[in-house]
């Protein structure tokens, strides 16, 4: 936040300093030129709230503020969605990289605003297509990529430059950077100018989704490395999407999703601070992803508690000064766990009021799950219904019209509070398990590796406490279902229907046996000795404390697989084996 804006704010009211960034906005150019009227053509404003006399008497307006400014409970720009609408970003990937790459031209041929690539198991734990462990898998939940030819494929007549690209992996999340880098020069893109976000996010693996490779440590070794290069080398991609999405689905709470992603988050701060990295440089290039699920007003709290923890601690614990540094910004997937196999038609009921409340909680991009999705990987349809349930709310409804409409709700405003003072509490047990066992300092501090909370998280994963909380908050749900107290339209309620089975979209064992040979072929047509000699140098370079993305570029241009790469990082740091726990 500029000076002038500070010293403003001491003597304008909110409402004042509002107008103000919105004005400048609009000398800017970045208010869209559209119909900002309600269907029957009334007039509306831009945003709602207090007279500058209610506003001063209101002692709620301090936590509440105003679009634009902080702590963002309203919303991160002064203009809402009139400025810049949410990103359309359908999450899609199935079979080999030859069919996903129709599918992805499908969804911007008809208005998606950017890619999100799902990987099939297989490359979501490092493991090439024609390993053991690979068979049955290829291919299925996601396309199966095992080199840069593969990456080449995915995105051949998309030109990288041009579109955001997200990619939904963690393990191995840094070699399929790489590979997606090279597939952008092949294209003869300047690497400098992509944007697009990785998720990487390896804290929520030990905690909910399991798709990790090595111990912690080496993961936040790669990960520290990457924050390191992307800041440097590519700075609107962001490197880190700090992920609650899977957190949620694995049965936690609204408050827990939002606690431990954003402890995992300041966890990366602490990481990108050891590393001597300035927080209002790299700051902004994390990003999150949430779950939003079918508790409308609930999940609309969450998102905006969220924004304004996450400025709070910034500026506060973190020493954050710039604006952009302090800002939460995030993506949100409909909740795939509320979908039912059950009269699957009325997952798209669900899944539109899921998106609503993305909206209504200022997302700034969005997918919408398929109605399928719940049996098998969506069908063109399904996926157009999909993408066609956000393009309604976007284009019909009027919600892009005022910013954060419901600032002020007593019940919302209440919401927000209450998952605020839930999440700080679980924000504290955190940082006391990672003090446990310490000595401290004369003056009552206590010196980390890296930080406070990722030393709490390391020992919550390590004691499987956060396993446990999620394992009871999805026990005590599951009890209130069948007790009846929690009802699923369909499951336990409502159960009659003249609904028919789907026809589903199934991927044939013909692209395992294709994608095996394929991979056969390209091993027999590369330099050997170049591959070896790469991967051996990217081994040595492990070894020091130099960053290891040029040395893991240099193997996959060599066109090293995903699975060579990983297998030897496997043979160096050892494979992580999480303790049984009864």
């Amino acid at each position: 936040m500029s000076d002038s804006v500070v010293s403003d704010s001491s003597q304008t009211s909110g409402r004042d300093r509002w107008q103000q960034r919105y004005e400048a906005a609009v000398a800017k150019g970045q208010v869209r030129d559209a119909d900002f009227t309600t269907l029957s053509g009334m007039e509306v404003e831009p945003v709602y709230g207090p007279t500058p006399e209610a506003e001063a008497a209101d002692e709620r307006m301090e936590r509440i503020g105003w679009p634009g400014e902080f702590p963002f409970t309203r919303g991160l720009y002064p203009t809402g969605y009139r400025g810049r609408t949410w990103t359309i970003r359908q999450f899609a990937g199935f079979g080999n990289a030859q069919q996903t790459n129709e599918r992805y031209k499908m969804i911007l041929a008809r208005g998606g605003g950017g890619l999100s690539v799902a990987f099939d198991m297989p490359t979501l734990m490092g493991r090439d297509s024609d390993e053991a462990l690979s068979v049955g898998e290829v291919g299925h939940c996601g396309v199966a990529i095992d080199s840069a030819a593969d990456m080449d494929i995915l995105f051949s007549d998309i030109t990288l430059s041009d579109v955001t690209t997200s990619m939904t992996i963690s393990g191995p999340a840094v070699p399929v950077f790489c590979m997606y880098l090279v597939a952008a020069e092949r294209q003869g893109v300047d690497i400098t100018k992509l944007n697009g976000t990785l998720q990487t996010d390896i804290f929520k693996e030990y905690i909910a989704q399991k798709e990790w490779l090595f111990p912690p440590e080496p993961h936040l070794r790669l990960i520290g490395d990457l924050m390191e290069y992307t800041n440097a080398t590519i700075p609107a991609y962001k490197p880190l999407s700090v992920s609650g999405y899977h957190i949620r689905e694995a049965g936690s709470t609204a408050a827990q999703e939002l606690a431990f992603t954003l402890a995992d988050g300041f966890g990366y701060v602490e990481l990108g601070q050891s590393r001597g990295m300035d927080v209002n440089t790299f700051a902004p290039g994390l990003s999150f992803f949430f779950d939003s699920h079918l508790d409308f007003f609930e999940e609309i709290a969450k998102f905006r508690a969220g924004r304004r923890i996450w400025a709070r601690w910034m500026r506060d614990v973190y020493g954050a000064t710039d604006e952009k540094a302090q800002w939460l910004r995030f993506h949100t997937q409909t909740a795939g766990v509320s979908l039912t196999a059950q009269q699957p038609l009325n997952n798209v009921v669900r899944t539109a009021v899921e998106a609503l409340a993305g909206v209504l909680g200022g997302t700034n991009s969005l997918h919408t799950n398929a109605l399928d999705e719940t049996l098998a990987l969506p069908s063109e349809q399904s996926a157009e219904v999909a993408l066609r349930t956000q393009q309604v709310l976007m284009e019909e409804t009027g919600i892009v019209n005022v910013a954060d409409p419901l600032g002020g709700s007593w019940y919302v405003e209440a919401l927000t509070d209450k998952i605020e003072a839930e999440a700080e509490k679980i924000f504290e047990n955190i940082r006391q398990m990672g003090e446990r066992d310490r000595t401290p300092n004369a003056d009552g501090t206590f010196d980390h590796p890296i930080g406070p909370m990722t030393s709490g998280i390391l020992r919550g994963i390590e004691e499987g406490w956060f396993q446990s909380e999620i394992a009871e908050a999805a026990f005590q749900y599951q009890i209130a279902l069948e007790k009846g107290d929690k009802k699923i339209v369909g499951v336990n309620v409502h159960t009659e229907s003249v609904s028919h089975e789907l026809e589903i979209l199934r991927v044939s064992h013909e692209v395992e046996v294709d994608q095996v040979s394929l991979l056969s072929s390209r091993r027999e047509g590369r330099d050997l000795a170049k591959v070896q000699g790469a991967l051996e140098t990217m081994m040595a370079t492990s070894r020091t404390g130099e960053n290891m993305i040029p040395s893991m570029l240099e193997a996959v241009r060599a066109e090293a697989t995903l699975g060579e790469i990983c297998n030897a990082l496997r043979d160096e740091w050892g494979v992580y084996r999480e303790p049984a726990r009864f």
